[in-house]
């Protein structure tokens, strides 16, 4: 259970400590904040509600930190990093456990979550010492006008402290997403966990504890976004910002300052489906793509743009497979279960409503109790309904029908996201020609949009976010260039 055995020291009574400077502490807010159990709707755990001295405090450890950390081997870094993993995956039962009372994820995607969060640790310890042990190395005669005088040496050194800020849909692994590059680097890192997911989150963070980091080098800090989120943001102490959610992180990004920023805010991916596409293969992928955990990810399928010729054909293989989608409590490890909190589904219901209102056809009878929201395809979508723009992370899946590939790309385009799309077709020449013009950060070609394998580049253009994740290019981002010039007295080249 959560919060037992090995993890009996990061709770106190019925709330869980933070951490800092190497020890769970309660905070002198003496307050909690209470996380809801989406099945149940009551409160399954409390967090600290942590102040802004106490940010403070992490702070000017989390930097004394970094300054030791940075001179320790990579190897050494290396070796934590992989200890850390195996320590991660040994304790998958109670950080799953969590996952399923906080953000209601199946049972069954939720170990696997922690499983690839171990892996991902792993990988990237190995990527970060080839990466990170190698330089550039440059001679000034190759510029015209220059002779050989000049030596040029480069590495890549750490940024310093890097903040930290998953969401609530991927809390561990998104976090290990940001932990393992920032450390493997040589940076300090503050985690502020989503208040939905904190729980699996310190228990994650425990297990960098057992796996012997130095003390202040990793830190959680819980407590309420309107409290301390803009206060840690444009904290002075903080040296880069990685943060996956939504748009608050454009709030984010205005208010940073001159700091690199790392964000990926959600999209709008839109699935193009052309007349020659295998149509079964379509269909298993909208299903798996759009309602694969109720919808809430930022790679669902988010929109389907469907020829007029097939849309039928489409419309009816999805609704025979939506119709096998098992709903119910994530303990039963079904398909679809709740969503996250009880302003989404309304937030969800709300788009409903409108595509109602507007003449969408429900190819299912409108479903919902509590934070549950059964599957739901809307057919004979239009642009002026919201649901056309507006990401739901839900189970709702709209279906556009179009007369034209270019109508489709207009349709994607002019989306203010971009983070994926897919596009099928047995014609990789058109393929080709869809994807180069499609504005998104990834397309996948016949097949559902996905963040994945971690070591694959992650990025999105417009109101997607700043900057590409994925192993190699995280630990890239979480440093910076640092030249060394060796002057010669007279020029010097290699004997001829």
């Amino acid at each position: 259970m959560a919060g037992t055995g090995v993890f009996s020291e990061i709770i106190d009574g019925d709330a869980f400590k933070y951490y800092a400077d190497g020890e769970w502490k309660k905070s002198s807010s003496g307050k909690a904040v209470s996380i809801v159990n989406p099945t149940t709707r009551k409160t399954q755990y409390k967090v600290q509600a942590c102040t802004q001295e106490e940010v403070n405090k992490v702070m000017e450890t989390a930097k004394a930190a970094q300054k030791l950390w940075a001179k320790t081997p990579l190897w050494k870094r290396a070796e934590l990093l992989h200890k850390a993993a195996a320590i991660l995956k040994e304790h998958k039962a109670p950080i799953a456990e969590a996952l399923i009372k906080e953000i209601a994820k199946p049972a069954k995607d939720a170990v696997t979550e922690v499983v690839r969060s171990g892996d991902l640790v792993s990988y990237c310890a190995e990527e970060g010492v080839r990466i990170l042990g190698e330089g550039a190395f440059l001679v000034s005669d190759s510029f015209p006008g220059n002779e050989r005088t000049k030596y040029c040496l480069t590495s890549k050194i750490p940024l310093g402290v890097v903040l930290a800020i998953p969401p609530f849909n991927y809390p561990v692994n998104l976090a290990v997403s940001k932990i393992a590059p920032a450390l493997i680097a040589g940076n300090s890192l503050v985690l502020k966990p989503p208040t939905q997911g904190a729980v699996a989150c310190l228990h994650m963070v425990h297990c960098f504890h057992l796996a012997g980091f130095p003390k202040g080098l990793i830190n959680c800090i819980t407590g309420k976004g309107s409290e301390i989120g803009d206060f840690l943001t444009m904290h002075p102490g903080v040296n880069c910002i990685s943060f996956t959610g939504g748009d608050t992180g454009i709030a984010i990004s205005k208010k940073a300052g001159m700091i690199p920023l790392q964000m990926e805010l959600g999209g709008k991916d839109a699935c193009i489906v052309l007349e020659d596409a295998d149509l079964d293969l379509v269909a298993a992928n909208i299903v798996k793509g759009g309602f694969s955990y109720s919808g809430q990810r930022c790679t669902a399928v988010k929109v389907v743009l469907v020829m007029e010729s097939i849309a039928d054909t489409l419309v009816e293989k999805v609704k025979s497979k939506v119709a096998k989608l098992r709903v119910g409590p994530p303990e039963d490890d079904c398909d679809i279960t709740p969503v996250v909190s009880e302003s989404s589904a309304n937030f969800i219901e709300g788009l409903v409503i409108d595509a109602k209102e507007k003449g969408a056809t429900f190819c299912q009878e409108y479903k919902r109790e509590g934070n549950l929201i059964w599957p739901l395809l809307l057919d004979h979508v239009r642009p002026d309904m919201r649901i056309a723009w507006e990401e739901p992370f839900g189970p709702v899946l709209p279906v556009i029908r179009i007369g034209s590939v270019e109508e489709g790309i207009h349709h994607c385009n002019a989306s203010n996201f971009g983070l994926q799309g897919c596009v099928f077709t047995k014609d990789i020449n058109k393929a080709m020609l869809i994807s180069d013009a499609m504005e998104t950060g990834t397309v996948q070609i016949n097949s559902a949009p996905a963040r994945g394998p971690d070591h694959f580049p992650f990025q999105g253009i417009k109101d997607s976010g700043i900057g590409s994740q994925g192993i190699t290019n995280s630990i890239n981002m979480m440093t910076k260039v640092k030249s060394t010039v060796i002057n010669l007295p007279t020029p010097s080249y290699t004997m001829g």
